[in-house]
């Protein structure tokens, strides 16, 4: 499975986010607490800086090498403090079909489209699936998939259902997108007869809001086939929020301070970056979470079910 995680709220620094912590993003790719699966296929973010130059642009970073290792990364994150950050590190099963480039580290953004995407999961027998997907997707999108994931086209399908590409989709609009995407890709896995586990927690901003998805089709249907058995699947992929404010070490451990009622920030990830979990809560399964920050800086959280 891959990791991924979400920030919203008062600018911190990355490093804060993803190298520092106990269970920080980068050492989830290879120490990971829950779901003990490796991620070292590549690690890529946006992060948005209300400083920086052209402010509503993200910072673009993507790397097929194991985060760990990568200097060019940790100097950024001791460097960039981001008040929105979709991070993604990616993890594939050994398999010699799998490829390891570029062009399919998530989060996936198409030109001059302001939402972005990352997703922990994998759709069963993707490959049959494509050409029905194909006419649910706008010209102009499909034209821009460069890798071979199933999540760019995930992202492509949601993208595709919005009224304006180029535009910040409301909360509503949003739900209804994602929403319309899986009741796609469920009639096409009917009409192909795939009936396997296949999880699709997607993280998703476009700088100003945030939404988090904890889903998955045929929970507790595996091949029978041994080679095609995931060890991933036996469980249902987690997903954690967080809410507070001045995020840090505070008295030797990292955690939120301040209690949801004078939260100033959201933190939602794959599994928990502190060592003090008691301030986390699980999203729930078949659900979105959303969250956009109010004028008086504080959060606005909706859940939704998803059918």
């Amino acid at each position: 499975m891959c990791r991924a995680l979400l920030y919203l709220g008062q600018p911190v620094a990355l490093d804060d986010l993803l190298f520092r912590p106990d269970s920080a993003l980068v050492k989830q790719s290879y120490m990971p607490k829950m779901l003990h699966l490796l991620n070292l296929a590549g690690f890529g973010m946006r992060a948005w800086d209300a400083a920086s130059h052209e402010p509503d642009k993200p910072f673009a970073y993507a790397s097929d090498s194991i985060p760990v290792f990568d200097r060019n990364l940790k100097g950024l994150a001791e460097k960039i403090r981001a008040r929105c950050l979709l991070a993604h590190v990616r993890g594939v099963p050994y398999n010699t079909k799998v490829e390891i480039a570029t062009q399919n580290v998530h989060p996936f953004q198409f030109l001059g489209v302001p939402l972005v995407l990352a997703h922990n999961g994998d759709l069963a027998r993707f490959a049959e699936m494509k050409p029905l997907l194909l006419p649910h997707l706008r010209a102009e999108l499909a034209a821009q998939i460069r890798g071979t994931t199933d999540s760019e086209w995930i992202y492509a399908l949601i993208v595709s259902r919005l009224k304006d590409p180029g535009a910040r989709p409301s909360a509503e609009e949003l739900h209804e997108a994602v929403a319309h995407a899986l009741r796609i890709l469920r009639e096409v896995r009917a009409k192909l007869g795939i009936a396997l586990a296949s999880p699709v927690n997607l993280f998703i901003t476009d700088g100003t809001q945030l939404a988090a998805v904890r889903y998955t089709f045929d929970f507790g249907c595996y091949p029978q086939d041994p080679a095609e058995f995931l060890p991933g699947h036996l469980n249902y992929y987690t997903l954690w929020v967080t809410l507070g404010r001045d995020y840090g070490l505070h008295d030797g451990e990292w955690k939120m301070i301040g209690g949801s009622e004078n939260a100033d920030s959201v933190l939602v990830a794959s599994e928990p970056l502190t060592r003090d979990v008691s301030a986390w809560v699980e999203v729930p399964e078949y659900a979105m979470l959303h969250a956009t920050l109010r004028r008086n800086g504080q959060p606005a959280i909706t859940l939704r079910a998803l059918n």
